[in-house]
């Protein structure tokens, strides 16, 4: 997949290929936001071009002062590894700023979109761009004069309710993994690095993984999880500890991602590895002593276990 890094305005030389175009903004790249970008693989491989997606960076929201929009999702380069495994040919990551969010609905299409070549145009039914998001889906069939077809898909729903960024987010605010899961349709994945922690996990027989995130991913809520992490391309079933471990009160109070792998004990720190959440186990609790955490960490184990051998995990 080929990745263009835009700005507006565009330089004068600017030049790209024929291309059926996606547009959103596509944190998560959920069920909704995949069956538009397949629907723009679909037509692009009738037509005989490019597939094409265009989002920005940073969020939108984040740019315009909205709170809430300082973690992702899909951070850009996790969001970029899903459109290459989509089948995308072209991911054009368009900068987000002032400036180009005082653009006019009319002037984005004719000095913007235009000049990416787009044969046929595919968005979300709600999808709204240019100044104080006032273009819409009205507003590109009212542009179009013959210069490019649209498709607008329509929402995705699940359990009787639509699909959507803000959903997700909540449901990993909430800690329902299941849910998040299903409306994601894969498991929801950080990327990080093994770093030193306090390493008492070793002493009480509970070694872990410090996983310092690579890029501000959204972090489930403080609790204990069934995950299953990458390492090398080979799957490690194991727990999650997310939190600030209370137990220990002399510790900075900090949030922490702390993984115990199953059957594992090598050397991994300076490592780099994805972790998939896929179930919640518990609350994140404080104990009252060193024993009191080890026997509910046995218990955790052994309920992530049970999970892992009963049901069929993603």
């Amino acid at each position: 997949m080929e990745v263009r890094r835009l700005q507006y305005p565009l330089p004068p030389d600017f030049e790209a290929p024929p291309c059926v175009l996606a547009m959103g903004y596509f944190d998560g790249v959920h069920l909704g936001h995949r069956r538009v970008i397949q629907k723009a693989i679909d037509e692009a491989k009738v037509q005989g071009v490019a597939s094409a997606v265009m989002t920005f960076y940073p969020h939108p929201r984040e740019v315009l002062g909205k709170s809430g929009y300082t973690q992702y999702l899909s951070p850009l380069d996790e969001k970029l590894r899903l459109f290459e495994a989509a089948g995308v040919d072209i991911a054009y990551v368009v900068h987000f700023d002032i400036a180009f969010a005082a653009i006019y609905p009319e002037d984005f299409i004719d000095e913007f979109m235009m000049a990416l070549e787009p044969r046929h145009v595919v968005v979300g039914f709600d999808y709204t761009f240019g100044h104080r998001g006032k273009g819409t889906v009205l507003t590109l069939k009212e542009q179009a004069n013959g210069r490019y077809d649209i498709d607008v898909i329509a929402p995705v729903n699940k359990f009787g309710e639509k699909i959507s960024s803000t959903l997700v987010r909540e449901y990993l605010y909430q800690g329902n993994i299941i849910e998040a899961t299903q409306f994601l349709g894969r498991p929801y994945r950080v990327h990080g690095t093994v770093v030193h922690g306090e390493k008492r996990g070793r002493t009480i027989g509970f070694p872990t993984a410090n996983v310092q995130l690579a890029a501000p991913y959204i972090v489930p809520r403080n609790g204990v999880y069934g995950v299953r992490v990458w390492l090398d391309g080979t799957p490690y079933h194991g727990v999650m500890n997310v939190g600030i471990k209370p137990t220990f009160e002399n510790e900075r109070k900090e949030k922490s991602l702390e993984a115990h792998l199953f059957e594992f004990n090598d050397d991994i720190y300076g490592r780099t590895l994805d972790v998939e959440f896929l179930f919640f186990i518990r609350e994140e609790q404080k104990f009252s002593g060193i024993d009191a955490l080890v026997a509910r960490i046995q218990q955790d184990v052994a309920e992530a276990k049970k999970q892992f051998a009963v049901h069929s995990i993603v």
